[in-house]
């Protein structure tokens, strides 16, 4: 099992999106993704070779400085790495770990939140869909709805759905969310809160 990730950055901050919007969490950003959004706004973690590699204990040894009652391992595409070491030693500290996935690659570990955000450039596997705690579809233009709308039908009743406007697009594509949440209520809108209170 994978020892030590490459880790692009690491901050205490508050969760911008989804349904921990507004919580205290430590982000951990691992390098690696072959995804490759052409909107992603973390292109510099694409390339898992230009991080620093760092063990679970140097991980966890600034998370446990903090008040963080939450850890979320991110991306990139933060299942390209086998999860299970850094997601067991943080549970076993009393951590709730949530993971921010394409879903492309396999889950490891069992990590207590699974946000499923997939991508039409490579699409999630089947078996991690029913998985999802949280569906997080990033609408970028109008077609976006309907390609939410048949991952939605392939997770859990207890999955929670969300669209969120891509950021460069977000004057255009939020009232256009607004009204599908209104006619659609089992999606709600998630908003990046981080980028308008400009944290981290």
């Amino acid at each position: 099992m994978a020892k030590s990730y490459p880790v692009m950055e690491h901050f205490y901050t508050i969760q911008g999106e989804g349904y921990h919007q507004g919580r205290a969490a430590y982000f951990v950003r691992l390098g690696g993704c072959d995804v490759g959004c052409v909107w992603c706004d973390v292109k510099d973690s694409w390339d898992a070779s230009v991080h620093p590699q760092m063990t679970v204990e140097e991980i966890m040894h600034p998370i446990d400085q903090t008040s963080a009652p939450m850890v979320v391992i991110t991306g990139g595409e933060p299942l390209m790495h086998d999860l299970e070491p850094l997601i067991n030693a943080l549970q076993d500290k009393g951590y709730a770990v949530n993971i921010e996935t394409s879903g492309a690659h396999p889950l490891t570990g069992h990590p207590d939140w699974i946000c499923l955000s997939p991508k039409k450039f490579k699409a999630p596997l089947p078996e991690v869909l029913p998985l999802a705690h949280e569906l997080k579809v990033v609408v970028y233009n109008k077609s976006d709805f309907a390609w939410a709308e048949e991952h939605a039908a392939n997770v859990s009743a207890y999955c929670r759905l969300y669209l969120q406007p891509e950021w460069s697009r977000a004057a255009e594509m939020t009232p256009l969310i607004i009204d599908y949440v209104k006619a659609n209520p089992k999606w709600e809108i998630s908003l990046q809160i981080h980028k308008y209170i400009n944290v981290p």
